[in-house]
């Protein structure tokens, strides 16, 4: 361009900064782990928060410059959140993003349908959906007083498709028909939040992964392989790209949407 420097600049605004500070419930657990990994590589500042006080000092002792952080807190519980959240903005100056990756569940998790008792039902319907809606809403709170944020949460391929039973065959696994229902939901929030918070510069969106590989038998792993277009069943790194996108300007026009990893 005879010897001119052409720059090209981007009409979408960037409301959400390169580098973030990142909460993750779950944030030992075997997705939410590989979040606090990614993010912290990327060069985020990264609270994991959990109730596994030992895997959460292990894992923040890896990385250096505190670039993460441990903190205990039952996402069950609102105001342990709101704690954590105050917290983080003391440390960091703000909270950017917070990940919902938690997967709170009584012992019994796992019933198959006919034996479903009424009380753990609705147990687990609390813990799991009810807890996805209260620290959104603990979320929102702290977004709204910085002026925007993002809130990302952790669907399932079967909260858009019922299973393939066949898969369980021969296994003492099974799939909890409150599991399908509480992904399902989890989806409706999702669209819900975002509508409801337009135009206060925070976004909120879903990832929903297929199944994620964690010591199931060989013949499960087989039957699953062979319904799948490639990779079969998934390692948690395969998610962390979605969710490093979605924490990017390059997604500043995506909201209310559930990214499928499947």
């Amino acid at each position: 361009m005879n010897g001119q420097q052409v720059i090209l600049k981007s009409s979408c605004p960037s409301p959400i900064p390169l580098l973030m500070t990142v909460l993750v419930t779950g944030g030992c657990g075997l997705l939410g782990e590989a979040f606090v990994r990614a993010l912290a590589e990327r060069g985020d500042d990264v609270i994991a928060v959990d109730v596994d006080d030992d895997a959460g000092t292990e894992l923040a002792s890896n990385f250096e410059d505190d670039r993460v952080t441990y903190r205990h807190c039952d996402v069950t519980r609102p105001e342990a959140l709101d704690e954590v959240l105050e917290d983080a903005r003391a440390r960091h100056g703000t909270v950017d993003a917070v990940v919902h990756a938690a997967y709170p569940r009584t012992s019994t998790w796992g019933t198959p349908f006919e034996a479903l008792d009424p009380d753990e039902v609705a147990e687990n319907l609390r813990l799991q959906l009810g807890s996805a809606i209260m620290v959104s809403q603990r979320a929102v709170a702290h977004f709204r007083e910085q002026g925007g944020g993002h809130l990302v949460h952790v669907g399932s391929i079967q909260g858009i498709a019922a299973p393939k039973f066949r898969h369980y065959e021969g296994t003492d696994m099974t799939s909890p028909l409150e599991y399908t229902a509480i992904k399902t939901g989890l989806l409706g929030v999702v669209r819900y939040l975002a509508k409801y918070l337009s135009g206060t510069g925070i976004r909120v969106n879903c990832i929903s992964p297929g199944g994620i590989e964690d010591g199931q038998p060989e013949a499960f792993l087989e039957r699953y392989r062979a319904d799948c277009t490639s990779t079969g069943m998934l390692d948690p790194d395969d998610v962390t790209g979605a969710l490093l996108f979605l924490l990017s300007d390059r997604s500043a026009r995506i909201n209310g949407q559930n990214l499928v990893v499947d």
